[in-house]
Parts: structure tokens; C-alpha cells; sequence
């Protein structure tokens, strides 16, 4: 299981999410083009990555085949890096199905997301739980995030991932993230926090988690741009901006 230390600021490659080939031309959906970005991105700065498996269309599936396949592609080119996977329900929206879909996994990876509001969370989170692998509390919203407050696995698990949704500004996406971070502190919150955005508040929301001192991910998931608006060439390029926004050299401490 993926252990994050906590004067480690952890920066994470989220490498394809649920796009799909059309998306981005370097966008990497085989089990060897994710072996290969995964590679490169740890060279650039990321200390793990974040997966979504595909079926031949370029779906996500939760098929643990193929899941196997990522993960041993990804483990043989990069040995040491942390690899995590999601339990999305739109790779299988009934509940049931997607816990069996998790259970039937031979491989499994370091951690995986959960995202509280979605039917059967709390199920699938348990069953992670059970078979070793990290879960990362995806909460999207403060109902979700009022929701995993009241979990009796809210302990159990590895961090919090704050996902902030695409159309919110500089002024929103600080605002966002600030209202969900009180609730997490009002609520006793002692996981680590990785905080990130989607679309027009990626780079918003990377931004404040470097001010705020937490774990932050970067990737053609999230965004297509670079900071300065222009289009990503591939996911390297995105996480040696996010790199340089996080290096020390810039003075910004950890919040306490």
C-alpha cells in the first residue's frame, strides 16, 4: 500500500482519465504507452500516477485483466512508483457489478479512487480496504465530503482528493476549495489532502495547493493547457510546469 509521508508533498501524474483517444493525440491509453508516460513523468517530477484502464474502444473499464496488464507495464518500466487506478461508477454504474469488478481484480494497485457520492462508495471503499489498497477519498462536493465526514472508514483511509469542477475562476476555485477544506478541519480531518481542479480550475486549484502546503496532482486528466493557456504537448510538459510551481525555491512553506 501506497504510505505518504507527511513532509512530503506529494505531486501525482493523473496520466489519461475517462477521455477518450480523440481527446489529445499524445494521450496514453495502452498498457505500454502508459508504461512509457509513466517513465517519463517521474523523470519530470511526479512521485506516482494515477490510471484509468481502457477497453479496445478507449473506455474506462474495470476489467482486471487489463488491469493487470497496466499494472505489470507500469511496474516493469518504472519499478518503485506508486500506481493507482479509479472505481469510477461510469466505468460500471450498478453498484453491485462494480464491487464485483473490484473483487475479481488478480493485481491490484497501490490505491485507487473512491468518489463518496456515487451509489455504493462506501462498499467499494470497504472492499479496497480489505484487500490492501490505499483508498483515496474522492469528494467532489460538500455533501460528499459531509458524507465521508460521517463514514466509519474515514480512518481507514489513505488521503482526500478535493476535485474541484471545470468553469470556476481564479476567485471560485479558492473559494471552492476553501469552504471544503473548513468543513474537512471542522469535521477532525488527520489525512493528508491532495488538492486539485479540473479544465479553467486546474491550474487555480495547483496553485493554491502549493500555497496551502498540500499534495497536488497534474495530467492530461485535468487539463489540456499549459499555465499560460496554450495547448499541453503531453503529460511531461504539464507536470514539469506543476513541478516548477512546487519547488521550494519558490517560499512557500506548508500550512500548519
Amino acid at each position: 500500500m501506497f504510505c505518504e509521508h507527511p513532509r512530503v508533498l506529494l505531486l501525482k501524474a493523473c496520466l489519461n482519465g475517462n477521455r477518450l483517444p480523440t481527446e489529445h493525440p499524445a494521450l496514453p491509453m495502452t498498457p505500454a504507452q502508459l508504461a512509457a508516460d509513466a517513465v517519463r513523468v517521474r523523470a519530470a517530477g511526479a512521485q506516482a500516477v494515477h490510471v484509468h484502464v481502457k477497453d479496445g474502444q478507449g473506455a474506462d473499464t474495470l476489467d482486471g485483466e487489463v488491469l493487470a496488464e497496466v499494472l505489470a507495464a507500469v511496474r516493469a518500466a518504472a519499478p518503485g512508483l506508486e500506481v493507482g487506478g479509479t472505481t469510477g461508477a461510469w466505468s460500471a454504474p450498478d453498484p453491485v457489478r462494480r464491487v464485483g469488478a473490484v473483487r475479481g481484480w488478480t493485481a491490484l494497485p497501490d490505491f485507487a479512487s473512491v468518489n463518496w457520492h456515487e451509489p455504493g462508495a462506501e462498499q467499494v471503499a470497504a472492499l479496497l480496504v480489505e484487500r490492501g489498497v490505499g483508498v483515496e477519498a474522492g469528494l467532489w462536493h460538500a455533501d460528499a465530503a459531509r458524507g465521508w465526514l460521517a463514514s466509519p472508514l474515514r480512518s481507514r483511509c489513505l488521503r482526500v482528493l478535493l476535485e474541484l469542477p471545470d468553469g470556476l475562476d481564479e476567485a471560485a476555485t479558492v473559494a471552492q476549495a476553501e469552504l471544503l477544506l473548513g468543513l474537512l478541519a471542522a469535521g477532525g480531518n488527520a489525512l493528508p489532502v491532495l488538492l486539485h481542479g479540473e479544465g479553467s480550475s486546474c491550474w487555480p486549484a495547483l496553485r493554491h495547493a502549493v500555497t496551502r502546503g498540500l499534495a497536488a496532482r497534474i495530467g492530461l486528466e485535468d487539463v489540456l493547457a499549459l499555465p499560460d493557456g496554450s495547448p499541453a504537448p503531453d503529460n511531461v510538459a504539464l507536470v514539469t510546469a506543476a513541478a516548477a510551481l512546487r519547488r521550494p525555491d519558490k517560499g512557500v512553506a506548508p500550512a500548519r
